[in-house]
């Protein structure tokens, strides 16, 4: 059963109705307890509540100093860290607004949003943020300062413009010393219902819309998700998902401050599983690839594990899955496997867990709640504040996304057909307002004071949201037969070979699939294997990986309906990257993108080739190129035809 509420979040969050106002509340009653911890040079550093608010008011007293004030832009990019999340409730508390970028956000976009939101400050982590926004030059004439906090290889530039977090902290603790009771005063004069973040929609335009968000909707709706599902001080966050996400902002700042859990940093990307493992956190978010990659990876290991333990994998799944089907947990299983599981992935003192952003498939989400995680779905959209359906911890069901949060939060399917799929529309009472500098736009997706989301769905017969594909990406054979590429996607990427895949056949007679190996995965197998290869494409092309992935479609197509089958692929080139503008930052696939970029092979595949040539060049973001010519093989299943050596 759902845990009972720890205390009443909508009273916390009516004594305290913004971020900046929450924060000091928490320093005055909790100061010494840890709000926060970054790792660092192989160490965890804590931050206190009253630390992380003396932080935030020295940022932003040094805001002041540099001539900011209500209705300013203040923009933020880097990673996950305590200096990032304090400038964005320091820009809060002197009435601006923040702009969180993604840290791997391409030039132009940087360009676009930083000129757009007029943004005269950017908080920047290190050095390759300071380069990036460097080379914007005159692109971005609205900054006038960026402050970095990383001050490694920062010795050789000599911009005017760049300013170290200390120096700003600086300036902020010498103006509090002229005003004592400035801090405070800016404080209490923050507006609720004042726009406060500028959160950039996830879409699949090359230029984001902003989406504006009071600070007081953000706390009143954590208060509504807390209270369906409750956390409290005990409870240990990993910060992972990029904070200009709007499900890290309701996570790492929204409920951070409001039920005060503890938020972890993680040192790197690549050191987030053995930082997880350190924390063993009782709550987690991950966006579906990084489930899927967890996923992988175990089953990468168990193909490289012995036979003993490949059986004894193979019996414990089997057993788990068994009693899962029954809504059960097999002992047996937990004892041959998923204990160890839980142990090796610091899973062990998980009380919560969620995916969100896109749609995960039931197979891994399947495989990760037998291993005895608590995973449930969660859905919603920038506009609507992030979430707002969640599975009650009595009735998962992997096939759909929960149920409201609460009472007050309203969902319709509009224009359903004859098996009830229509158009997903909510309104609840802490939702967006607007998006900043597009009215036209605000209009053309309200309907009233309703929320179109763009989604196909209906309700099923226990009134769970079930969400099929977003409604422009839903596809219809020549035949008439509809489909959801997504869905078949995701069943695609439950093999631990493949790391992405786009599903074709919208106005076509048959269905197709272009496939990107998962490299690190089928490396070791072509290792394991005495396959030799030289780089991503060399191994793409290997007749071997051909067969192997040959047996993965079949597998799936095992699972499908004769009309969703798919009848053709082929492995591309490359992996799909959001650099090139083929997946948005959040990994969702770009068709309109991918069916402009890979046409030639798309009518190649249709087209009844057996072999595509391709010559191309792949820009890097650092300016390199390298040109590629390689012939793709179209593998068609229909006619049993086998894979043969790439030219």
């Amino acid at each position: 059963m759902t845990r009972a509420p720890a205390f009443d979040y909508h009273a916390r969050t009516a004594q305290a109705a913004t971020f900046p106002k929450m924060l000091r509340l928490n320093a005055r009653e909790h100061g010494g307890e840890v709000a926060l911890r970054e790792k660092d040079f192989g160490l965890w550093k804590l931050v206190t509540w009253e630390q992380y608010h003396s932080r935030t008011r020295d940022f932003a007293l040094g805001l002041i100093e540099l001539g900011l004030g209500k209705g300013d832009v203040v923009s933020i990019i880097g990673d996950n860290r305590p200096d990032w999340v304090a400038a964005e409730i320091a820009a809060h508390a002197i009435g601006a607004m923040s702009l969180g970028l993604y840290r791997d956000v391409l030039e132009e976009e940087a360009a676009y949003l930083l000129s757009y939101g007029e943004a005269k400050v950017v908080f920047a982590e290190d050095e390759e943020q300071i380069d990036k926004l460097l080379s914007l030059g005159e692109r971005i004439p609205h900054v006038r300062h960026i402050v970095y906090s990383d001050p490694r290889g920062m010795r050789k530039y000599d911009d005017p413009r760049l300013m170290t977090a200390e120096k700003l902290a600086e300036m902020g603790r010498a103006r509090a010393a002229r005003e004592p009771n400035l801090y405070d005063q800016l404080v209490d004069a923050t507006d609720a219902d004042a726009v406060a973040i500028l959160c950039t929609t996830s879409g699949t335009t090359a230029n984001p819309k902003l989406a504006m968000l009071s600070g007081g909707a953000v706390l009143r709706h954590c208060a509504t998700y807390l209270t369906f599902d409750p956390k409290g001080p005990d409870d240990e966050y990993v910060s992972v998902l990029p904070l200009p996400w709007i499900m890290e902002q309701i996570y790492a700042l929204g409920m951070g401050l409001l039920s005060r859990m503890k938020i972890n940093f993680v040192e790197e990307p690549e050191t987030m599983m053995n930082d997880f493992r350190e924390i063993a956190p009782t709550f987690v978010l991950f966006a579906p690839r990084v489930w899927e990659s967890i996923a992988a990876e175990v089953r990468a290991r168990v193909m490289d594990s012995s036979a003993l333990k490949q059986n004894l994998y193979g019996l414990g799944m089997k057993t788990g899955l068994a009693a899962l089907a029954q809504g059960k947990r097999s002992a047996v299983a937990d004892a041959l496997l998923f204990r160890a599981l839980r142990d090796r992935l610091g899973f062990t003192r998980l009380r919560s867990a969620a995916t969100g952003g896109a749609a995960l498939g039931p197979d891994t989400f399947k495989f990760f709640r037998a291993m005895g995680v608590p995973l449930r779905t969660l859905y919603g959209q920038t506009e609507l504040l992030g979430a707002y359906t969640l599975h009650r911890e009595e009735s998962v069901d992997p096939d759909t996304t929960g149920v409201p949060m609460a009472d007050d939060i309203e969902i319709r399917v509009d224009n359903p057909d004859v098996n009830g799929v229509g158009e997903i529309v909510v309104r609840h009472p802490n939702m967006f307002l607007g998006y900043y500098k597009n009215p036209e736009a605000s209009r053309a997706d309200m309907d009233g004071d309703w929320m179109r989301s763009g989604d196909a769905g209906y309700f099923n017969d226990n009134k769970q949201l079930v969400v099929i594909d977003r409604i422009k990406d839903l596809a219809q054979t020549s035949g008439g037969d509809r489909f959801s590429p997504q869905y078949i996607e995701n069943k695609l990427k439950f093999s631990p070979y493949v790391a992405e895949a786009v599903v074709l056949g919208d106005g076509r007679d048959k269905l197709a699939a272009m496939i990107c190996i998962r490299f690190s995965i089928v490396s070791k197998w072509a290792e394991k294997n005495r396959i030799a290869f030289t780089t991503y494409t060399d191994l793409s092309s290997r007749p071997e990986v051909y067969e192997l992935l040959h047996k993965e479609v079949d597998a799936v197509n095992a699972t499908l309906p004769p009309a969703q089958r798919i009848s053709k692929f082929l492995l591309l080139y490359k992996e799909l990257d959001a650099d090139d503008g083929e997946l948005t930052r959040t990994r969702k696939v770009r068709r309109s993108v991918i069916n402009e970029k890979y046409a030639d092979i798309i009518e190649g595949i249709y087209g009844g080739q057996s072999d595509i040539k391709v010559d191309t060049v792949i820009r890097f973001q650092d300016g390199t190129t390298q040109r590629i010519r390689t012939t793709l093989k179209v593998i068609d299943l229909l006619r049993g035809t086998t894979a043969q050596a790439a030219e």
